[in-house]
């Protein structure tokens, strides 16, 4: 098949009309369609249920309007403390109708994580899931002003009136089922999402409602020309981040398409279990995620019916092995894809029309300008390490919509973001002749050993092509005469087959001589330390900042922080 993509590139357009809120785009249109399915649901407890769009539409708009007697304005942040569940959706709704702002927050949050992002953003109210109500009254701060609770039977028992605790389902009871909604600009913020960064605590990037389109032509292409031959939409993707609410819940909703809602734990067998009861045919399955069906069951095709039609993964590098393994057990291409909370979708690949190559984060999605830069904002030659940076206007000079309006209250951090008309992303890349980008890590995970410059993506993709490597994190350890050593954490496929010092000792050697093989003598890790698991955000990224200060502490002979995992004994 021909490339399509310059042509697809070069013609794309954007219409954005001056006035729009996300709420128009994602229900109101579909509940005229009274058997349009938009959310099928399963807990792990035995629930399942099925929510129509018009289902939808009337609990949103019995919600905003109680949500409005209980003092929401248009403008006041709510929130969202909840798992993937209909109701997410439904207070997604009804907050967009309200003109309000909503703040999706990790229901795997502790005190201390909620207590920081509702007192910084000033949350006048939250709608939460009820297994985080003891969590949430011990975060609570003073200006809070009431706590909402959706609980999956027994809600309004566990609540105390008198503290402003109400249930969900009362308030949506006894809401009123019309509601005019607030008109709002396409400019105006719809979402104020938390970054978890690196270093410094987390910033609160305030989302337009234009973004929604912004993302468009990436889920598009990403889920090979989405919506043609959709079933169900699935994603283990938290909803209270990016990945989860831009990449697979609104997106769906806008193409008036079915999702499925999954609360409970995620497994390989899980994930197959799913995909082939609910006829899955697109998915956003992050590479932590296909590394955990890959190693649960390697051969899928021979016992399971999967009709998956497309793939997407983000958040880390695929790497190899897994694109050829989604290629030959999942019948699909894997459409890798990058983007970040402040400009999402920018970067991938779309199999069905486009060339694939395998290791490639792809090219610039259509609308979106995007290119590799130096610390000063000039662009680099082909084949040289920049930071990869998207500009806020495409090729044809038009305002790309895709942008974060800024970060919360914070006008510095929302500056330096910024090179001229280039939004820095902080991740490193090289292009090549054709326009491909291939990641090299992000600017804080890149670096330096024996005056070789490392990332930690590919030496981490060559070690888990190892049958008993299940999953793996490379990070500098600090040495005096090399600046720092190459040192690798990995987690073993079969760990009971090495408890002995000889085994480990045998493995390590293999290890390190598959990277010097397949890549570079300096690249090789010194030292590998077995682990039981991972530090992991939330999103499915490894938290590599943590095990680099754990090295860091264990050279200047501190006892090491708690946290990082167990080596084997």
């Amino acid at each position: 098949m021909p490339d399509a993509y310059q042509s697809m590139y070069q013609s794309f357009r954007w219409k954005v009309p001056e006035q729009l809120n996300i709420e128009q785009l994602l229900c109101s249109r579909w509940a005229k369609d009274a058997g349009r399915v938009a959310i099928r649901y399963e807990s792990d407890n035995g629930q399942r249920s099925t929510w129509t769009y018009r289902d939808l539409h009337l609990a949103a708009n019995r919600l905003a309007s109680s949500l409005r007697e209980l003092g929401v304005e248009r403008g006041d942040r709510v929130a969202l403390v909840l798992p993937q569940r209909p109701i997410t959706a439904v207070a997604h709704l009804a907050i967009y109708r309200l003109g309000a702002i909503a703040m999706p927050l990790s229901i795997l949050f502790g005190p201390e994580a909620l207590a920081y992002r509702l007192a910084d953003s000033e949350a006048m109210g939250l709608i939460a899931d009820a297994s985080a109500l003891d969590t949430l009254r011990a975060a609570r701060p003073d200006g809070l002003r009431f706590m909402a609770i959706a609980a999956d039977v027994d809600g309004p028992d566990l609540l105390d009136p008198t503290d402003a605790e109400f249930d969900v389902q009362g308030l949506i009871e006894r809401g009123h089922p019309r509601f005019t909604p607030v008109k709002t600009l396409a400019a105006e913020p719809a979402q104020l999402l938390y970054t978890s960064g690196t270093t410094g605590p987390p910033k609160g990037a305030l989302i337009p409602h234009r973004a929604l389109i912004g993302n468009l032509p990436g889920f598009v292409a990403s889920q090979n020309w989405f919506p043609d031959g959709a079933q169900c939409f699935w994603s283990p993707a938290d909803w209270a981040w990016t990945g989860g609410l831009m990449d697979a819940l609104l997106p769906s909703l806008y193409f008036g398409q079915s999702i499925l809602a999954y609360k409970g734990r995620f497994s390989g067998d899980k994930a197959y279990e799913l995909i082939e009861r609910y006829a899955i045919s697109h998915a956003f399955l992050f590479p932590t995620a296909l590394k955990a069906m890959l190693k649960s069951n390697p051969s899928p095709s021979s016992g399971h019916a999967l009709k998956l039609r497309a793939v997407m993964s983000a958040g880390e590098a695929v790497g190899h092995t897994l694109y050829d393994w989604c290629q030959a057990e999942l019948g699909v291409t894997v459409n890798e894809m990058f983007g970040q909370t402040e400009m999402n979708y920018v970067v991938g690949n779309c199999s069905r029309y486009w060339t694939s190559r395998s290791g490639s984060i792809g090219r610039p999605y259509p609308g979106h300008r995007v290119a590799v830069i130096d610390d000063d904002g000039v662009e680099v030659p082909d084949g040289s390490l920049g930071e990869i940076a998207v500009h806020r206007q495409d090729i044809h000079g038009d305002p790309d919509p895709v942008f974060f309006i800024e970060y919360w209250r914070n006008l510095k951090a929302s500056d330096d973001k910024f090179t001229g008309n280039w939004c820095r992303t902080g991740d490193l890349a090289t292009r090549d002749a054709d326009g491909f980008l291939w990641y090299a890590g992000r600017t804080d995970d890149m670096f330096k050993a024996a005056g070789y410059r490392i990332g930690p993506g590919e030496i981490e993709n060559c070690l888990l092509q190892h049958p008993e490597v299940a999953n793996v994190a490379v990070v500098p350890k600090p040495d005096q005469e090399r600046g720092n050593l190459v040192k690798a954490f990995v987690v073993l496929s079969r760990p009971e087959h090495y408890r002995e010092g000889s085994q480990r000792e045998a493995l390590i050697q293999a290890l390190q001589a598959q990277v010097k093989r397949q890549l570079a003598p300096y690249e090789y890790p010194k030292e590998i330390e077995f682990i039981e698991s991972l530090p992991m955000t939330t999103t499915g990224k490894v938290q590599r900042v943590v095990l680099r200060r754990l090295e860091q502490e264990k050279a200047q002979g501190c006892e090491p922080q708690p946290g990082a995992g167990h080596a084997l004994a």
